[in-house]
C-alpha cells in the first residue's frame, strides 16, 4: 500500500491535476466513480507499472524475511554409564556452574571394584617384602653353598698334594669322593645363585609390572566410580530435568533434561533469506531486525556471515537413487545477523522470532566507482528506496502487537 500511494504521487495525481486544470474536468462531475478509470488511464497504468517496478526493486536490492529465530544451543544431560539414580543435586529448573553435580548413579558395583584393585595392589606390596625376605635367605643359602664348595675344593687339593708328594699314601677312591664332592657342592653354589637371581628377577621385573597392572585397575575403577557422579560442563541453566531418584537411566536412553550455557543465543541472529537474493547479500551489510520477544524495538544489525550451501540440497548416501523432484520445498539462503551495537539483543528472548530487514549499500561504488550515468542514477534509486522498506519494517513493528495479541486471539 505504501508503495501504491508513493507511486500515485508522481503518476495519478499529476494525471489529475493535468484533467483538471488543463481540461476544466471536477471531481463528481466529469470525473464520477464510473469514469474515472477512462479519465485518469495513463496515470493508473502508469501508477500500477510503476509500483510493480518499485516493489521489485526494493525487495530485490533491501530483501526482508520472517524466518528469523535466536538460535541457541543445548547440551543433553546423559550418564556414561548405566545404572540407577541414587541422588539429585538439580530442581527441575536451576542454575548451575562448571563443575557441579547434577546428578548421581547408584556406586556400589564400582566402590567394590575400587576395593578389590587396592586390596590386589597391597596384597602385591606384601609380596615384594617376602621377596625381599626370600633374597636375604637365597643370600644366605648362597653363602652356605659358597663356603661348603670352598671347604670341600680344599679339602681335595690338600689330598691330591699329598698324593704327588708321597703316591700312595692316600687312596684314589678318597680322592674320587672329593672330587665327585666338590662338583656336588659346585652345583649347589650354581642353584643357590639361580634362586637369588630368580627372586631378584622376581622382585624387580614381575612384581612391579603386576602392581602397574594392580594400579591400571585401581585408576579404571575410580573412572568408572566417577562416572556415577554427572556434572555440568560449563555454566548455564538446566531445564526441563524430570529424573528422579530410583529411574534407571543409561547412555542410549533420552537425555534427563538440557543444559543451556549462558552465553547461548544471546548475539546472535540466523536468518533464512530467499535464494533469489543470493547474489544481493553480501558479508557487511546493514541490516535490522524486530523481535516479538522485544516488541516495538528496532535492532541494527549487520550480515556477519552467509553460508554457502542451502540445506534443501544436501544429500545423504542410502541404498536409492536420489531423485531431484524429491525436494519439494526450495531451501533458504542461511545468514548471520550481529548487533551493530555492544548490548543491541540484550532483552531478546533466545528462541525468539524475528522480522528482518538487510539493506544494499552502493555508497563505496558512488564515492569511488567509475559508474555511467545510467548507473549512476540506479544506484542512488535503490539507495534511496532503502526508506520505504524501513518504513514498512517500522510499521510492521508497531503491528506485531496487534497481530500477535488481538488479531492472533491471545
Amino acid at each position: 500500500m505504501l508503495e501504491v500511494l508513493l507511486c500515485s504521487l508522481v503518476t495519478v495525481f499529476p494525471d489529475y491535476l493535468y484533467r483538471h486544470f488543463g481540461q476544466g474536468k471536477r471531481i463528481g462531475k466529469e470525473i464520477t466513480i464510473y469514469s474515472v478509470w477512462y479519465e485518469l488511464r495513463y496515470g493508473l497504468v502508469t501508477c500500477l507499472m510503476l509500483t510493480i517496478l518499485l516493489i521489485t526493486v526494493i525487495f530485490y536490492h533491501h530483501p526482508t524475511t520472517h524466518n528469523v529465530t535466536a538460535y541457541f544451543r543445548t547440551i543433553p544431560i546423559v550418564s556414561e554409564s548405566s545404572g540407577r539414580v541414587a541422588e539429585i543435586f538439580v530442581g527441575r529448573s536451576d542454575e548451575i556452574k562448571q563443575g557441579s553435580p547434577i546428578f548421581k548413579l547408584d556406586a556400589a558395583k564400582q566402590e567394590a571394584a575400587l576395593v578389590v584393585a587396592e586390596r590386589r595392589i597391597a596384597e602385591i606390596d606384601a609380596t615384594m617384602k617376602m621377596a625381599e625376605a626370600d633374597i636375604a635367605a637365597a643370600e644366605g643359602q648362597l653363602q652356605q653353598a659358597i663356603g661348603a664348595y670352598e671347604q670341600a675344593l680344599e679339602e681335595l687339593r690338600t689330598k691330591e698334594e699329598l698324593q704327588r708328594r708321597s703316591p700312595g699314601i692316600v687312596a684314589g677312591r678318597d680322592i674320587e669322593r672329593l672330587q665327585i664332592t666338590v662338583q656336588s657342592r659346585q652345583g649347589g653354589v650354581a642353584a643357590a645363585t639361580a634362586s637369588k637371581s630368580a627372586t631378584e628377577t622376581r622382585l624387580s621385573t614381575l612384581l612391579p609390572a603386576e602392581k602397574a597392572s594392580a594400579e591400571a585397575a585401581r585408576t579404571q575403577s575410580q573412572v568408572e566410580l566417577d562416572k556415577t557422579i554427572i556434572y555440568a560442563g560449563v555454566d548455564g541453566r538446566v531445564e526441563q530435568f524430570l529424573l528422579r531418584v530410583g529411574d534407571y537411566v543409561t547412555p542410549i536412553m533420552r537425555p534427563a533434561g538440557v543444559l543451556i550455557p549462558h552465553d547461548a543465543g544471546r548475539g546472535r541472529l540466523i536468518a533464512g533469506f530467499n535464494q533469489i537474493e543470493a547474489q544481493v547479500i553480501k558479508i557487511g551489510m546493514p541490516a535490522e531486525v524486530t523481535c516479538i520477544s522485544k516488541p516495538l524495538t528496532i535492532v541494527p544489525m549487520v550480515v556477519t556471515g552467509v553460508q554457502d550451501y542451502i540445506a534443501a540440497g544436501q544429500l545423504r548416501t542410502t541404498e536409492q537413487l536420489q531423485d531431484a523432484q524429491q525436494v519439494t520445498k526450495a531451501g533458504t539462503l542461511t545468514v548471520a545477523l550481529e548487533p551493530l551495537y555492544a548490548g543491541g539483543l540484550d532483552g531478546v528472548t533466545p528462541g525468539s522470532s524475528c522480522v528482518a530487514n538487510a539493506y544494499t549499500r552502493n555508497h563505496d561504488e558512488l564515492e569511488h566507482g567509475d559508474v555511467g550515468l545510467l548507473r549512476w542514477i540506479y544506484l542512488h534509486i535503490v539507495d534511496t528506496v532503502a526508506i520505504v522498506h524501513a518504513i514498512l519494517l517500522r510499521l510492521e513493528a508497531l503491528m506485531l502487537p496487534v497481530k500477535t495479541l488481538v488479531l492472533g486471539g491471545h
